[in-house]
Order: structure tokens, then C-alpha cells, then sequence
């Protein structure tokens, strides 16, 4: 290669050179620092937990019912093969049963899990003094962590009850196995 030469299109052959580069790149700098810029460049914007709450609860939330509607039916199965006693034989019709209703606790628990999480950890970390900032990503993860799972355990641990009942075939509806659950064992079932 020449030494003017910065880079090789390897697809067409094509060389190109030094002020080609530049000149493509000074391009994106004005795109950068024009009109896709705001005109606020380097002013601090107030921290909008609402904002953040939001973006977290909807990323969350289809996380959660992607996930949950993809291992579902591996999940049934765990849940039968721990349920059988004394080597009984595991049921393998209806891998999907109770699916609608478990991804309605799974929607919101998410959704809850990440709301929270999210702002916390980037309130923290504003907050944080810069010289910290390793045990600052740390601390505010941490912290984020434990507030957004026991936020989304009011939710989580109910459903994910009423979800092995009816894996293992206990109950035909959610309404039903609720009712039940309820009066029988109370709300500590």
C-alpha cells in the first residue's frame, strides 16, 4: 500500500486515500455538531424519573414475556419432574398451560423489576461523586438491584405460585386456583 493510503475497500479493490477519509469525516463532525446537536450542548438536564421509570418498565416488560413465552414449556417440565414422587411418570401434555396467565405476572413483575431498577441506578450514579466511580457503578447497581427485586416480588412471588399449581396440574383456570389458594391457605399460600 501507498503511504498516503488509510484504508482498502477489500470488496472492490479500491484504495482510498488519506483526504478522502478526512473529508468523509468532517462530514460527521458537522452532522454531529449541527443540526443533529441540540442547541443545549453541554448543559445538564434535570434527571426524569418518570422518563426512565417508563423506558425500563416497557424494555422489561417485553423482555420478561419474551423470555417467559420462549422457556415456558422447559419450565413445565422442571416443574412436573420435581413434583413427581416415587418415579412416577411426567405428563408431557399441556407444556403451555397456564401460559396466558403467567404471562400477565411475568409482564408486570418485569416491568416493575427494570422501572425501578433503571432510574435508581442512574440517580445514584448522578449523584455519586466522579472519583468513586467504580464503586459508585457498583453501589448504585447493587442498590438498584435489591430495590427493583423486592419491588417486583409483590408481584412475582404470587405469580410464580399460582403458575406451579396449574403446571402440575392442580387447577383447569387461574380464577379457580386463586379462589382456592385464597380460602384455603390464605394470602400466605
Amino acid at each position: 500500500m501507498n503511504p498516503d493510503t488509510v484504508s482498502m475497500n477489500v470488496k472492490t479493490s479500491q484504495i482510498i486515500p488519506q483526504h478522502g477519509i478526512t473529508h468523509a469525516m468532517s462530514g460527521f463532525e458537522e452532522g454531529r455538531n449541527g443540526i443533529l446537536s441540540s442547541d443545549g450542548v453541554g448543559e445538564e438536564k434535570p434527571f426524569d424519573f418518570l422518563r426512565s421509570f417508563c423506558e425500563g418498565a416497557i424494555a422489561g416488560a417485553a423482555a420478561g414475556v419474551a423470555a417467559e413465552a420462549a422457556l415456558y414449556p422447559i419450565d413445565t417440565i422442571k416443574t412436573r419432574l420435581q413434583a413427581v414422587h416415587g418415579g412416577g411418570r411426567i405428563i408431557l401434555k399441556g407444556l403451555y398451560s397456564g401460559l396466558a396467565e403467567n404471562v400477565a405476572g411475568v409482564f408486570l413483575a418485569s416491568a416493575l423489576y427494570v422501572g425501578v431498577y433503571e432510574p435508581t441506578r442512574q440517580k445514584l450514579l448522578k449523584d455519586f461523586p466522579e472519583k468513586i466511580s467504580a464503586f459508585a457503578h457498583l453501589t448504585a447497581s447493587a442498590l438498584g438491584g435489591a430495590l427493583g427485586g423486592a419491588a417486583s416480588s409483590i408481584i412475582r412471588v404470587p405469580a410464580e405460585v399460582l403458575k406451579q399449581r396449574m403446571q402440575t396440574g392442580q387447577f383447569a383456570s387461574a380464577p379457580e386456583a386463586v379462589r382456592v389458594i385464597v380460602s384455603n391457605e390464605g394470602f400466605n399460600g
